[in-house]
């Protein structure tokens, strides 16, 4: 049981490498618990702070609890890290709003140290989720009712809508 999320990472502020401001050779790390991870291009092009707009799409089971953000800079000096952010998964999972909804979110960045250390800005959209499907459909088969009716003339292969109703 996983889901997909379709994250893009827009841009960072206010990043710091020995108290120097980051302007460009910067890049974005994005890691599931599961070590699912993608990585966006290195942003040279040297604005006041990096931009990536970059779109990437993770693979993310349903009990993983956060996701990590790391963004790294390539100096003289080699890789240095700039800054992490661990985000709960309940941020933009779950609620009051849809699954397709799209999340635009910033979040601290914090150094080795715990120090704050600039602002990684992005947004997330829960593509898919087929999780909720087949909990839906366990859990009525739990409980041994029939939630709806079968599509494509009652082939198993069809699908099951509906919602189970408990009784007391």
């Amino acid at each position: 049981m996983s889901r997909s999320l379709e994250i893009t990472v827009l841009s960072g502020e206010s990043l710091r490498v020995d108290r120097k401001p980051v302007k460009k050779n910067a890049y974005v790390i994005v890691r599931t618990e599961s070590n699912n991870v993608v990585m966006t291009r290195m942003d040279t092009e040297g604005r006041n702070y990096p931009s990536w707009n970059e779109k990437m799409v993770v693979d993310m089971s349903v009990h993983e609890r956060f996701i990590t953000f790391e963004v790294e800079c390539k100096t003289t000096m080699g890789i240095r890290r700039v800054g992490m952010a661990r985000i709960p998964v309940s941020d933009f999972v779950g609620g009051y709003l849809p699954d397709n909804y799209l999340h635009f979110l910033s979040y601290r960045l914090r150094d080795f140290e715990g120090n704050r250390n600039g602002i990684i800005n992005f947004s997330v959209r829960v593509t898919a989720a087929t999780s909720e499907v087949l909990s839906c459909s366990a859990t009525a088969a739990r409980v041994g009712t029939t939630v709806g009716e079968m599509k494509n003339g009652g082939n198993d292969s069809g699908v099951v809508t509906g919602v189970p109703v408990w009784w007391n």
